[in-house]
């Protein structure tokens, strides 16, 4: 069993952030979940669940999801002395990857990925924006160059998607993988048949 924080901001793509905090949770692996008030937001709105039937229904009989207030800098994953095993951003909006990327720690969500750098630990962003601009690339570089993992969405056709469901898993399959969790959801490439 692992301990992940997973975040959610108010980019349109929450069914990642969803769809990964159930399978990490599937796994037996503990979840501290901070969420914007956009987040939430979008979440109920492209999800069309209220946020917090989502959260009892994903913890039901295993209690492993713990919600973290997005102001509780008190909160355990303030600290590097609270050990993860990984902490993802999914979906990353561009205002939280410029926080991070400049250090602005006015939030629990910003405060836990400054720390998990701090630490040199795995963080995970997967931004949801489009067209790139300037600043987004370079705040993308700039925290790469700094052992961030990038993983934008993008949907890998050679796996031969069918439904939106197929290019979901595939993005969170991936998420999996660099968090070394395995995963029913991402099949290595094994060559043309």
């Amino acid at each position: 069993m692992g301990r992940y924080i997973v975040g959610i901001t108010g980019a349109s793509g929450s069914i990642y952030g969803v769809k990964l905090v159930e399978e990490l949770i599937k796994k037996d692996n503990e979840v501290y979940l901070v969420i914007t008030d956009n987040g939430r937001k979008v979440l109920e709105y492209e999800v069309e669940i209220s946020f917090q039937q989502w959260l009892e229904n994903t913890n039901k009989g295993k209690e492993l999801l713990k919600l973290c207030a997005i102001e509780d800098m008190f909160s355990s994953i303030a600290s590097g002395s609270f050990k993860t095993d990984g902490m993802v951003i999914v979906p990353c909006s561009m205002g939280t990857l410029s926080k991070i990327a400049t250090g602005t720690s006015d939030n629990l969500l910003i405060r836990a990925a400054d720390v998990m750098i701090k630490e040199k630990r795995k963080l995970i962003l997967v931004p949801r924006e489009t067209p790139l601009s300037s600043i987004h690339l370079h705040n993308m570089l700039f925290l790469s160059n700094l052992n961030v993992t990038i993983i934008p969405p993008m949907p890998a056709f050679y796996m031969k998607p069918k439904t939106i469901e197929d290019i979901i898993n595939i993005t969170v399959g991936r998420i999996l993988a660099s968090l070394n969790v395995d995963s029913d959801l991402y099949q290595e490439w094994s060559g043309n048949k």
